[in-house]
């Protein structure tokens, strides 16, 4: 009997082993390749990222509502979010609220967020929990006006593992939490995006290290958008930056993160993508 209680105790340790590892595969799944966080969260210096510093702060941004800089989303207690609790991180991904009070800048696409499964929102939270602690102070916020993300429509709730089993469902979760339409949708002349009317239609513009880049459309429409590109031509430009016609994309869309998702997540993101209506 003792033996047998051993061996099971020993069975319970492998099994919780393996269930940890699968977490932190996933967390590290989402976090750098479909969220492309670093994309933002990491410092750059043309034409990559600053090595070793990954995730202690990046992109700045100074238009009309704020200036702000990404935040170090490393572990450093004192910089980063080490001292923040599992909730305080959830809390921030869900409702775009800082532990302290102070609301994240509208360019962190949590309107997005909303979606993200509560077992993958655990997996994030492992994965995060792992980055190593970079002292890097950011500049605070400046808000000039209040500005809100918004939400795009289907993400108010979190999804259910079982959603993700059909492809065209897991096709708009992963464009949802990589936030695609947050950048594929152009700005309201009052800020913002108009998610029922114009989302895919692109035109929103990013000023950068690469110069000024132009998001395209990604509607269906087979004259402005992409309803004439094939699955593979679509999957190429989003993990490789190569258009149909063979032209090279510009950043800051993150085609080297998302080369990490497998060909069944891009799959299902093509399935999705084809019924986006088509917009001129």
């Amino acid at each position: 009997m003792v033996r047998l209680a051993v061996i099971a105790a020993m069975l319970s340790v492998f099994a919780g082993t393996a269930l940890a590892d699968a977490q932190l595969d996933r967390g590290a799944y989402l976090v750098t390749g479909v969220m492309n966080c670093g994309n933002c969260h990491s410092p750059k210096g043309p034409p990559a990222m600053v090595a070793g510093k990954d995730f202690s702060g990046g992109l700045s941004w100074d238009v009309p509502p704020f200036a702000v800089t990404a935040s170090n989303i490393t572990q450093d207690k004192e910089t980063g979010i080490g001292a923040w609790t599992d909730a305080d991180i959830k809390k921030l991904l869900r409702t775009g609220m800082r532990p302290n009070g102070t609301p994240l800048a509208a360019i962190m696409p949590v309107g997005f967020y909303g979606i993200i499964t509560d077992s993958d929102m655990d997996a994030i939270v492992a994965y995060l929990r792992t980055i190593k602690p970079v002292s890097n102070t950011v500049p605070a916020p400046v808000y000039r006006m209040r500005t809100k993300s918004g939400v795009f429509p289907g993400t108010e709730q979190p999804y259910t593992q079982a959603a993700l089993d059909d492809p065209l469902k897991r096709g708009f979760y992963l464009a949802s939490i990589g936030h695609c339409m947050e950048c594929h949708t152009p700005e309201t002349k009052t800020g913002g995006h108009d998610f029922t009317n114009d989302a895919g239609r692109g035109g929103f513009e990013f000023p950068g290290p690469w110069g000024v880049s132009v998001s395209r459309n990604i509607t269906s429409s087979k004259t402005k958008g992409i309803g004439d590109w094939s699955n593979t031509d679509i999957k190429h430009a989003i993990t490789q930056g190569i258009d149909k016609d063979g032209n090279k994309l510009k950043p800051p869309m993150g085609y080297g993160y998302y080369a990490k998702m497998t060909d069944a997540d891009l799959d299902a993101v093509v399935v999705w993508l084809r019924t986006v209506p088509p917009k001129e």
